[in-house]
């Protein structure tokens, strides 16, 4: 991986981690964080990624995730400017949900506006207890522009969303459980990535192409008719059946045997 200034990149053996790397900041999501967010998914597409099969992404320091996008870049921003911003993190988040690997988010302290909205981007969040959630954007006169008004809903239903994107209300990682924003919250930060990286662990070990196909097929399906998701879940099913690992799987099955996935 490539030099970063604003971020880490950490590699042990199928898992990546990938930091946010500004504590005295909480993490805020500036245009360099931005932008080396962006290069760093265009990293793990890459040949030399091809070994990872799962991402955990984070935030250093102790208090936050991400606090936010950074309100001293935002503050004197022309509506042409916040359009170019909002688009570049809008694409890091897509080009994030699209990776063929799992991205878990690993949440302790402030995930804020954008902070919260890059970690709806992960496949799921992982907090610890002293981890906050909340798209405050209404306070300063604006809305979420990095996703916060589509998968909000989408994870929480629209009337949760609603109220917590006009009230701007902040929640703690209890709350945030209870309605299915987070899947499970410890105690700890040290826990949290223990957790996380063992997850990853589990996914490491599965078929890399019928992870990737279960990925793709249940993101595309949540946006499809009941009809239309079972068709397209059909259909990847049947596709799987033409893999490597579909044929290594299943002899390996027979054979009372531990798969030795290739990823094809």
């Amino acid at each position: 991986m490539d030099e970063y200034q604003a971020l880490k990149i950490e590699r042990a053996d199928q898992l990546a981690t990938v930091t946010i790397d500004r504590p005295e900041a909480l993490n805020a999501l500036s245009t360099q964080v931005v932008a080396e967010l962006a290069r760093a998914v265009d990293e793990l597409r890459s040949p030399e990624a091809a070994g990872i099969r799962c991402v955990l992404l984070t935030g250093s320091g102790a208090k936050a995730f991400a606090a936010g996008a950074d309100i001293r870049e935002m503050a004197d921003m022309t509506e042409e400017q916040a359009a170019e911003y909002s688009g570049a993190m809008q694409d890091v988040t897509r080009e994030l949900e699209q990776l063929p690997v799992p991205v878990i988010a690993c949440v302790n302290g402030f995930a804020l506006g954008g902070g919260l909205e890059l970690a709806m981007a992960c496949d799921f969040i992982y907090a610890t207890a002293s981890a906050r959630f909340g798209q405050p954007e209404v306070g300063l006169g604006l809305i979420p522009g990095f996703g916060g008004t589509v998968r909000l809903p989408q994870l929480v239903g629209p009337a949760r969303a609603k109220e917590l994107i006009y009230s701007g209300r902040a929640i703690d990682a209890a709350t945030a459980l209870q309605i299915g924003l987070v899947n499970q919250v410890f105690d700890t930060r040290e826990e949290m990535l223990e957790a996380a990286a063992a997850t990853g662990a589990e996914i490491a070990a599965k078929s890399p192409a019928a992870v990737a196909s279960a990925k793709g097929t249940i993101d595309a399906a949540a946006a499809l008719p009941t009809a239309e998701g079972l068709l397209l879940e059909r259909e990847a099913f049947a596709a799987t059946f033409g893999t490597e690992d579909a044929r290594i799987g299943t002899r390996a099955f027979l054979a009372k045997e531990k798969p030795q996935f290739i990823g094809k």
